[in-house]
């Protein structure tokens, strides 16, 4: 199929972006996900705003307490980044089950968040990092948690007139040993994840958990954190026992679906060996 007629724009700064953003505007990255939603006229802007020439949202900057990304900087090249390796590993974990090769050579950070697939990893590591994006309009800027920037399938906070311009994940310096593990279950390497799971996990010099974050993917209909197993972890030292209880939390905290690769039961118990899977990875790991 061919895209319906749209007109196209490719300004080169944000400024120039943002008086081309409106109701019946979307913007292109990368595009993995628009290209095929416009050939198949699942989308039918009437303009498209392509922001691959604005070198300002491209890049990777250490501000010390948080690691600055680019909404279009390349996963390809977030994957590869030392500083990224050295502070924020789940964020490389999560992107190394992204696509393939060729994909994270043109797929960016801010699209994968921007477009909220409910299974993709990046924003599911997102919210297991506490992370925030910034988003630019003519009337300001705003900066918002990805747990509400995030809303349901394929939406979020973003208003028509916005554009995603970066992205904040805090470093955790004041934390003694931290862990993290990214863990999912798809048909093929590559494929769409059915379940995900990204654990973090701080402890103190005696290992005792100090903060606990899991956040789950393709079991509603967004990347969600399960707050009551967090609970019940943080101040314990991890057994098997204590984690097994908290693991019980996941099936009243999740609503999967059913669909053509999964029933939402094998859903839901993916769900628990994943998070059990990530959580003990994230403690062994924990440095």
């Amino acid at each position: 199929m061919k895209p319906a007629p749209f007109d196209y724009a490719a300004p080169t700064s944000i400024d120039e972006a943002l008086t081309l953003l409106d109701d019946d505007s979307i913007v292109i990255a990368g595009g993995q996900t628009l290209v095929p939603m416009l050939a198949m006229r699942m989308a039918r802007p009437d303009r498209v705003v392509d922001i691959n020439n604005i070198a300002e949202l491209s890049g990777i900057e250490d501000k010390g307490t948080e690691i600055v990304i680019g909404t279009g900087t390349r996963q390809a090249d977030v994957l590869a980044s030392p500083l990224v390796a050295e502070k924020l590993p789940l964020l490389k974990q999560a992107i190394s089950f992204v696509g393939h090769t060729q994909t994270r050579n043109r797929g960016t950070v801010g699209g994968s968040l921007a477009h909220a697939d409910p299974a993709a990893e990046i924003p599911l590591a997102a919210l297991a990092m506490d992370a925030e994006v910034s988003l630019a309009s003519t009337g300001g800027h705003r900066r918002v948690s990805i747990d509400d920037f995030l809303i349901g399938p394929m939406m979020t906070a973003r208003e028509p007139e916005e554009l995603l311009v970066a992205v904040h994940f805090p470093v955790f310096a004041d934390a003694t040993h931290v862990g993290t593990s990214f863990h999912e279950m798809s048909e093929r390497h590559g494929d769409f994840a059915m379940v995900a799971a990204a654990a973090r996990m701080h402890f103190d010099i005696g290992g005792v958990c100090q903060f606990a974050a899991l956040a789950l993917g393709g079991v509603d209909g967004r990347a969600v954190r399960i707050s009551a197993l967090e609970t019940m972890l943080t101040g314990q030292r991890l057994s098997d026992d204590l984690l097994q209880a908290a693991l019980a939390e996941i099936s009243g905290a999740i609503d999967p679906g059913s669909d053509q690769h999964a029933s939402t039961d094998y859903r839901r118990r993916v769900a628990v060996s994943l998070a059990e899977r990530a959580i003990k990875d994230a403690g062994e790991g924990a440095a």
